[in-house]
């Protein structure tokens, strides 16, 4: 073997064991609003109100550059509010419920090319996120899916309402590096068993706010069901209504021994994984 096919396979060892040892990057903007970064560069957002009163960059939209895919785990505002402003200014491409990705180019303008068939389906389907180094899997959610207002604007007589899918949550397996479940809003439910028993869970983005999703106790079982190694709280703290909060989650899994599985995370953090 000569001395340049040497180099070349030294090169290209050097940087897969980069590849390898390239963390993912999260970034919490607060409520539900994830970024993750993948070891490839890539991009993904999961529902994105990056406007929500707890996230201390109030500019984080104008400050996005690439942004690959946006994953949506149901139409309620909170949820969705700057998607279609995100996906206009990036391109990225919508990966959502089959109803709500319909609904999200009709109602909301979407653009078409960038929601197609290929990444809208239901729960138990896997789609290749190719431009981010990862898939994602759909999975259940115990919740609504409506577009509601000031989304949807009410008139008299009329439903105020529109269907907008099913909830899912998302299991995201990054190419080298973590698999990550994000559960969307939802409470807890036994099927999340299965979750645990299909995939090996990294980190848990498990919603503990209460009133509208499981509170912490609640979560805690959660939690327990899906074994993740660290479980970041989210959808907590941005209204005085959702009053669960971190503390509360360690307390609840400290008889489960899982107390120091709670990573805690302030939102416009970012953490490698």
């Amino acid at each position: 073997m000569n001395i340049c096919r040497l180099l070349l396979l030294a090169g290209a060892l050097a940087g897969a064991t980069a590849l390898a040892h390239a963390q993912t990057k999260i970034h919490w903007y607060g409520h539900a609003a994830i970024k993750i970064e993948t070891p490839t560069g890539g991009v993904i957002l999961v529902d994105p109100w990056l406007g929500a009163p707890t996230n201390p960059e109030k500019d984080s939209v104008a400050k996005l550059g690439r942004v690959d895919y946006i994953l949506l785990t149901h139409g309620h505002w909170d949820h969705i509010k700057d998607a279609v402003e995100i996906g206009k200014k990036t391109g990225a491409i919508l990966v959502a419920p089959y109803g709500l990705q319909f609904n999200m180019k009709s109602v909301h303008g979407y653009p078409e090319k960038q929601a197609t068939l290929a990444t809208g389906g239901n729960v138990g389907g896997t789609f290749n996120l190719d431009k981010a180094g990862a898939k994602v899997t759909m999975v259940n959610a115990v919740h609504g899916s409506e577009f509601t207002p000031p989304m949807v604007k009410a008139e008299e007589g009329k439903p105020s309402t529109i269907s907008a899918g099913n909830p899912v949550g998302y299991v995201i397996q990054v190419d080298n590096g973590p698999t990550l479940y994000h559960t969307g809003d939802t409470d807890v439910f036994t099927d999340m068993q299965l979750i645990g028993r299909f995939f090996k869970v990294d980190v848990m983005f498990a919603a503990i706010g209460g009133h509208f999703t499981m509170d912490p106790e609640r979560a805690a079982q959660a939690v327990e069901w899906v074994n993740p190694k660290a479980v970041v709280p989210i959808h907590w703290g941005t209204y005085p209504i959702l009053s669960g909060n971190p503390a509360r989650l360690r307390a609840a899994l400290e008889p489960r021994r899982m107390s120091d599985r709670v990573a805690e995370m302030k939102p416009g953090e970012t953490r490698g994984f």
